[in-house]
């Protein structure tokens, strides 16, 4: 195709042959994505030529094929000069409905609401969105402008200043109005991820002003058809009393609207899981929290697009203030739930499932696992019902005291070995999720992971001579197997199995060659140390480890970790 051809037929000012020439361009390079260096300058002029014809009044089908033609061009990276300036910007805002700022750039004729005259005949500006009755013209309007932001830093800058995301915000508030369409509503939530994804300032008035919480929370409930029976409960619409398995799968249109409603409630939520919430802001994030349990028990209508909605689910769930998880658990037990303690952990125990689903694939474990992880160690610290039920589940009473704790197949195993993973986040998030689980007791920790797994974590917070971190934790009482009790004197507290005996080394020495042994396994202890190869370390008072020198010798510390008597209360097995 001759792009020459097509920008002389553009230049010569005539909609027909405009409309014609923008018909055959757009047929032609619909599936384009890689375009030619050496045509960057004629690409820009028919952009320019573009975005001027769009000032014009204009029939319908041409207006949609400038759209279109905007839509292809915007997807080079280096030809987007034509369309990122304030007046163009405004342009395309205005025919996406979302312009709040009314500049004398385009005509009348696209205006189908918001113009009105007052009593003397003067035209007053709209002081809302154009309301474009013609959909289809929208979304390729919409389509442009996130193209545009994506790669390009100004027209980001721009689109903050002309407020695009209000106009977006007053159409979003339209969720229960089924006059929009579905590919409005998808366009309208991608543009809006957009930018909170890019501007940190967009990302704050939309959470803030805008009251993006509430905002987005109805829009998922109108999406998935929810009801409320109860408070904080929730239900699909004419499934009331139905189990979570038992419902119809969502539609591919219900889990992508959801999935970018998901992904922008993280971005406006980001970081204020740890954050002390007021009242009324405890309020929205419980009624969001109750929703995205419905969305954790939902299922799509294939296994993949679950699977994105459930990841998108857990993502957001991190995010929220961790005394508000406590909705995961309010739900009343009904006939099919799993309970525990009267407690329903349907919730919990589908996160339990998909973290253990992410793990056994064992692909880029930092992105797909770390977060449900995480949300599982911060809810079994804060909610007792949710550790019990989640140790009931990890670490069940130790009986296998034959193999080591990362040989196996069962979750425990699975999680001891990341313990060791290469990955230094990962391997501390899951010590972190079996450390809550034995309630921060080192004893007991060491007990289920071996010292040698355990220590990672042990010297990270001054724990190698024993004890117990600050958590606060319930008092219980000794409950240990029968095989544990038989074995527990001849685990080797290191591997933490039973480890048969080997004989031994010295049999047969006498004194003097048990004596020159130990001169010799002395003597390549200093020259290690003396060449740097080992650094002779020892405990200190707050039970780290520092240098050992001339001039601080003492390593008197007492390292109380492997002593066979174990307080009965503080590190038993039975809890209340």
């Amino acid at each position: 195709m001759d792009i020459h051809v097509i920008i002389e037929q553009m230049e010569t000012g005539d909609q027909d042959a405009a409309l014609s020439a923008l018909q055959r361009f757009n047929r032609e390079m619909s599936q384009c994505f890689m375009f030619n260096r050496e045509e960057d300058q004629d690409r820009k002029h028919l952009g320019e030529l573009v975005i001027g014809l769009l000032a014009r009044e204009l029939q319908p089908s041409c207006l949609l094929a400038c759209l279109e033609t905007i839509r292809i061009l915007s997807r080079d990276k280096y030809c987007l000069d034509p369309f990122i300036s304030c007046s163009a910007m405004s342009i395309l805002s205005r025919y996406a409905g979302i312009a709040t700022t009314c500049p004398s750039l385009l005509p009348q004729s696209a205006w189908v609401e918001g113009q009105v005259e007052d009593e003397e005949g003067a035209e007053k500006e709209p002081c809302s969105a154009l309301e474009n009755s013609d959909q289809e013209v929208i979304v390729e309007a919409l389509k442009s402008i996130c193209n545009i932001l994506l790669h390009n830093e100004t027209a980001q800058v721009r689109a903050a200043e002309l407020q695009l995301i209000k106009g977006v915000a007053e159409r979003l508030k339209q969720c229960y109005d089924p006059t929009w369409g579905y590919e409005v509503h998808f366009f309208d939530l991608r543009l809006t991820f957009l930018l909170t994804a890019l501007r940190l300032d967009v990302r704050a008035q939309l959470a803030q002003e805008l009251h993006g919480i509430r905002l987005l929370g109805n829009q998922l409930d109108a999406t998935l058809g929810l009801c409320w029976p109860e408070t904080l409960e929730t239900a699909r619409a004419g499934f009331e009393g139905t189990p979570p398995e038992e419902l119809p799968p969502l539609s591919r249109e219900q889990t992508e609207l959801a999935v970018e409603i998901l992904k922008i409630l993280f971005n406006i939520t980001f970081n204020t899981n740890k954050c002390k919430v007021g009242e009324e802001e405890a309020e929205e994030f419980r009624h969001l929290g109750a929703i995205l349990r419905h969305c954790l028990l939902s299922h799509s209508d294939g296994e993949e697009r679950t699977e994105e909605l459930h990841s998108h689910t857990v993502n957001l769930l991190g995010n929220l203030p961790l005394p508000c998880l406590d909705v995961l658990l309010m739900p009343r037990v009904q006939q099919g739930s799993t309970e525990y303690m009267g407690v329903n952990m349907d919730a919990v125990n589908m996160l339990l499932e998909f973290m253990e689903t992410r793990l056994d694939r064992r692909h880029r474990l930092k992105e797909t696992l770390l977060p449900s992880l995480n949300l599982l160690t911060e809810s079994a610290r804060i909610h007792r019902e949710t550790r019990k039920f989640l140790r009931s589940k990890v670490l069940p009473p130790l009986r296998d005291v034959k193999n080591r704790p990362e040989v196996g197949n069962t979750l425990r195993n699975k999680i001891v070995r990341l313990m060791t993973h290469i990955d230094t986040d990962v391997k501390n998030c899951a010590a972190e999720l079996l450390f809550v689980l034995c309630k921060e007791s080192v004893p007991r920790f060491i007990k289920y992971t071996g010292y040698g797994n355990a220590a990672g974590l042990l010297a990270a917070r001054g724990l190698l001579t024993g004890g117990r971190d600050s958590g606060i934790y319930s008092e219980d009482e000794e409950s240990e197997t029968e095989e544990y009790k038989e074995a527990k004197a001849h685990i080797n507290p290191i591997t933490g199995v039973v480890q048969d005996e080997q004989p031994d080394p010295m049999e047969g020495m006498t004194e003097e060659q048990k004596e020159h042994e130990a001169m010799k396994l002395i003597n390549m202890f200093d020259k290690l140390s003396r060449t740097n190869v080992i650094q002779p370390m020892h405990f200190c008072t707050d039970g780290k480890m520092r240098e050992m020198s001339k001039n601080n010798p003492d390593t008197s510390s007492h390292n109380s970790l492997f002593q066979s008597e174990e307080p009965a209360d503080p590190d038993s097995e039975e809890e209340t």
